[in-house]
């Protein structure tokens, strides 16, 4: 059996999406995912937290990846979607400049997502500052999908995300869908709503796209493995990611 190491490079003060990835690749023993942190504590629209995401700080992690000698590389965090999708772009293809590992992110693989089902219009839901919200829907409305409804909690510390109740998470995603966007993004890869897609999508009837999730739909891809195999999760692990980097 071949086996596929995946890299992620994580927020320091995130605590969902290892578990969480780890759960959902409980069912295929032949994946592990290996993980390294770099400082990030809070998210708003100031100098300090812009910072964070220096390409060099996010380089230097993704080097410590390369020594596991993964797959690829995802960088599971959403930064791109305020300060700018070719962020991501941008870091993606330095990370493979430097490390010769493919790479991908959160934000990327969930425009792709949004783009491969065909998705003209989306809700959002997060748990960040009104001021980040509306700079993620400026973005988003500049690549032609607009946001027809959102909600967000208003907060900045970073560690607080996963603090989140699968109750206010559900209610926040019941509440966008009845605006009937084409689909739901959950925008905080520290924020648990993948276990919840599932469920939620039955219930509602449209397509609920964690960035979690999307960053390891998208990694899967990039490494070979078929996708579908955890369909159980959610609408997403039923469309089929392209098997190399995208422009997102």
């Amino acid at each position: 059996m071949r086996r596929v190491r995946i890299g992620m490079l994580t927020p320091s003060s995130n605590t969902v999406l290892e578990p969480v990835s780890q759960a959902m690749l409980a069912g295929l023993p032949e994946i592990s995912l290996h993980a390294t942190r770099f400082p990030v504590t809070e998210i708003a629209l100031s100098e300090h937290s812009d910072a964070q995401f220096e390409t060099a700080t996010i380089l230097a992690a993704a080097e410590l990846l390369a020594h596991a000698r993964v797959d690829v590389i995802g960088w599971n965090g959403t930064s791109s979607s305020w300060l700018g999708f070719d962020r991501d772009r941008l870091l993606c293809q330095a990370i493979t400049a430097k490390t010769g590992i493919r790479a991908t992110s959160a934000v990327l693989a969930l425009n792709e997502a949004l783009t491969v089902y065909g998705a003209k219009d989306f809700g959002l839901v997060s748990p960040y500052l009104p001021a980040v919200q509306a700079r993620i829907i400026a973005n988003y409305r500049a690549l032609g999908i607009d946001c027809v409804a959102e909600r967000c909690l208003g907060l900045q510390d970073n560690f607080a995300f996963a603090e989140t109740s699968d109750d206010t998470i559900a209610s926040m995603v019941r509440e966008v869908a009845a605006a009937q966007p084409d689909a739901i993004a959950v925008m905080c890869t520290n924020m648990a709503a993948a276990p919840l897609a599932a469920e939620l999508e039955g219930a509602l009837g449209v397509p609920v796209f964690d960035t979690v999730a999307t960053t390891l739909w998208k990694c899967l891809a990039l490494a070979g493995v078929e996708g579908r195999r955890l369909r159980s999760w959610g609408r997403l692990f039923d469309l089929r990611a392209a098997a190399n980097t995208t422009d997102g």
